[in-house]
């Protein structure tokens, strides 16, 4: 029997994303005088009922933020949630059902399905690039390509779609990238024959004890200096799968212990070429900057089914 999927925790740095985007998101949609179309239709003692329904298959992400908005609208009473963030969606499918105020359904409903539809755009895309990995021992990994603003909340719909998040943000891991060596190979100080060593020493000696120290290299000569200087991970940027399968070959030679990343341009159609090298991780900005929004919809309830909502 399969074991249930655990629950994704939305955290803490996802929460106060949400407090910080919630304002301005709701003062964009609402202005100075809130919906003056409802306001002018509907009667202000009018309750109604609603579903949120998906139109696409894809993976569900958001659903804290939807249960926040319900709050926000004095809709928490008539927030019933069915489905849990990470569940499959199929056309049709119903995620949750609400009733309360009519103009708050309406007010809701835009903002609601503007963080659903994203998040879960997210999750799907992340889901996607997973099962193009799986059978490999390969986590599929985003990257700060983030919308700004947005990072908590996107990383978050990533776990939702089964993928790992990087570091967040600058501050909480070493990446020592391409133009950090630039710059040291270039600057004629100490180190700027063998940059990536001098790199990852001075990373040492100037980080907390124990935070990944990362460096990034394009050629498989940068590769074998990375190995020798030990950072934690290193990150191989575009060299497709044959040079990848080399990087493991020549990793797996000289210092087992080195996380191998692939990164640079990876697709739905080569992620499984990179994951069947050995790679231990895939980064992919894909998953958050370039991910079409899920297509979910608010419908009007005629006849809601009787429940603790109502």
């Amino acid at each position: 029997m399969e074991s249930p999927r655990q629950p994704i925790e939305f955290d803490d740095d996802a929460r106060r994303n949400l407090e910080v985007l919630l304002p301005l998101a709701l003062a964009e949609d609402l202005g100075q005088v809130g919906d003056i179309t409802s306001a002018a239709t509907i009667p202000s003692q009018a309750r109604g009922a609603a579903r949120l329904v998906a139109r696409s298959p894809g993976v569900l992400a958001g659903l804290p933020v939807a249960a926040r908005l319900a709050a926000e609208f004095e809709l928490r009473d008539g927030w019933q949630p069915l489905l849990s963030d990470g569940d499959r969606l199929e056309p049709g499918a119903v995620v949750a059902r609400l009733v309360g105020p009519m103009r708050s359904l309406l007010a809701f409903e835009r903002t609601a399905l503007n963080f659903l539809q994203r998040l879960s755009g997210i999750a799907t895309l992340t889901a996607r690039f997973v099962a193009a990995a799986a059978g490999t021992r390969a986590a599929i990994l985003d990257t700060r390509k983030t919308t700004p603003g947005w990072r908590a909340l996107e990383k978050y719909a990533v776990r939702c779609g089964g993928g790992r998040n990087h570091r967040f943000g600058l501050y909480d891991a070493v990446l020592i990238k391409d133009n950090h060596l630039a710059w040291l190979a270039a600057s004629g100080g100490p180190g700027g024959d063998d940059p990536i060593a001098a790199a990852v020493a001075a990373a040492r000696a100037n980080v907390p004890a124990g935070t990944a120290v990362e460096v990034e290299v394009d050629t498989l000569e940068q590769l074998d200096a990375a190995l020798r200087s030990g950072p934690d991970i290193i990150l191989v940027d575009n060299l497709g799968p044959e040079g990848m399968a080399e990087a493991v070959r020549r990793r797996d030679a000289a210092n087992p212990a080195v996380r191998l990343e692939a990164s640079g341009g990876i697709t739905l159609a080569t992620v499984g070429a990179i994951a069947a090298t050995g790679v231990d991780w895939i980064s992919v900005g894909a998953l958050t900057h370039s991910a079409p929004a899920l297509d979910l919809a608010m419908d009007y309830d005629p006849e809601p089914t009787p429940g603790p909502a109502e």
